[in-house]
């Protein structure tokens, strides 16, 4: 049964739903998940989980993400990207580049972040932008992120200066929309904000270099293993024969040391072990004296180690 990782560049236009189901056809598999959507304009960077591998995907959702963005200052739009229908235009002729800097100073570390409005966020069962869509207006609460990095790369004066265009790249916590942080930017500077391109560059350890495109995929099926999607992901802990077996039937093992980390490997961050061939056996977790399995991964199924 094929199981692993695939790195897909999404195309424009595409929902992540639309490549979940492209990559079923070409895997030949219902078993087919992703760790992290994008929106249809955005590009880049979805994660793909085929068959077991679906089961590493919660541990990919919660890493961090990096982005290629531009940002235009002097419009706002009811979705905060270039999707939406501009609902206010204010001159940008003013600003200028020192201001700019210090607004993105300002939206920099940890910060409070009030989700856009059409995002996938569930309201009382239902999707913030369904609601939004039918009329109704929606307010959601800000939740906190983290903005490990805001560069700008190029500030561009358009349309005779009204309006500005700014390249940036941000990294930032699992959670973050930078649609958001468009909006944001344009309202401290007091002419609205909104987001006109946005490329996913890299989850967690999965970058743009192994991704392809589904054109790509579907003239060869490139899948990144579980032992080698895992060693990317997490701390490894390296096994003996006699700890394998345990393990995969499993049974706790003594604890031990998991390279690539000075903390104990937890269940909501475990360690990927590996028998002496390379092999997953299975996510472990440290229990004082002890390493419990978390996630065993059988050589022709899976279970839940409790």
């Amino acid at each position: 049964m094929l199981s692993g990782l695939v790195i897909v560049d999404k195309p424009q236009g595409w929902t992540s739903h639309d490549v979940v189901g492209r990559m079923r056809r070409l895997a030949g598999t219902r078993k087919v998940g992703h760790a992290g959507t994008l929106d249809p304009m955005a590009t880049g960077v979805l994660v793909i989980g085929i068959n077991k591998a679906t089961r590493l995907l919660t541990y990919i959702v919660g890493t961090s993400k990096t982005y290629s963005a531009t940002i235009r200052l002097g419009e706002s739009t009811i979705t905060d990207d270039a999707e939406g229908d501009i609902t206010e235009s204010r001159s940008a002729a003013g600003v200028t580049e020192e201001a700019i800097r210090a607004g993105v100073a300002q939206l920099s570390g940890e910060i409070q972040q009030v989700p856009s409005s059409v995002s996938a966020i569930k309201v009382n069962g239902e999707r913030s932008y369904a609601r939004v869509r039918s009329g109704q207006e929606v307010k959601l609460a800000a939740r906190p992120v983290t903005i490990h990095r805001f560069e700008i790369h190029a500030i561009r004066r358009v349309d005779d200066g009204r309006v500005v265009d700014i390249d940036v790249t941000v990294e930032c916590s699992s959670g973050t929309y930078i649609r958001a942080l468009a909006r944001d930017l344009g309202a401290a500077l007091g002419v609205g904000g909104h987001l006109t391109a946005l490329r996913r560059t890299q989850v967690g350890p999965y970058t743009l270099e192994q991704a392809r495109t589904l054109d790509q995929l579907a003239e060869e099926l490139e899948v990144l293993d579980m032992s080698a999607a895992a060693r990317a992901l997490m701390p490894n802990r390296e096994l003996s024969d006699a700890e394998a077996t345990e393990i995969s039937f499993g049974r706790r093992i003594a604890a031990g040391p998991a390279a690539g980390t000075a903390d104990a490997a937890t269940a909501e961050n475990p360690a990927a072990a590996f028998s002496p061939s390379g092999e997953l056996v299975a996510l472990v977790a440290d229990a004082g004296s002890f390493a419990k399995p978390v996630l065993v991964f059988a050589p022709d199924n899976e279970k839940q180690a409790h």
